[in-house]
């Protein structure tokens, strides 16, 4: 079993920064894909930055919501099994709870699915 841990959320100044980190522990084998995910009250959950390793049947590479390019960068650190989403120039519009999300392997031949509980960014105007 893997556990997904969130943190770095918090109340922020509109313009400022936080960095969300997240922490796979567990039987980990390799993450090969890790994303970013936020909700408000009465909304979807929606993509916010993904980030994936090559693999077999995958390029790899990183992907983010139109809403937060050229401010929010994703990041992973396979030796710390780790991800991370820095995010700059916040705005009033960013504040959701944020959710991380990964594909583990747990061995070389399985994958799972798994989501961490969610952390809560405000960012006051």
């Amino acid at each position: 079993q893997v556990q997904l841990v969130e943190s770095g959320g918090g109340l922020v100044e509109a313009g400022g920064s936080l960095r969300l980190s997240c922490s796979a522990s567990g039987n980990i084998f390799s993450v090969d894909k890790m994303g970013w995910y936020r909700q408000v009250p009465g909304k979807e959950r929606e993509l916010v930055a993904s980030i994936g390793i090559p693999t077999v049947g995958s390029a790899g590479g990183t992907k983010y919501a139109d809403s937060v390019k050229g401010r929010f960068t994703i990041s992973l650190d396979g030796a710390k099994n780790t991800g991370y989403l820095q995010m700059n120039l916040l705005k009033a519009e960013d504040t959701a709870v944020y959710y991380c999300n990964a594909d583990v392997r747990e061995t070389r031949w399985n994958q799972y699915n798994y989501w961490g509980q969610g952390t809560q960014v405000t960012v006051s105007s």
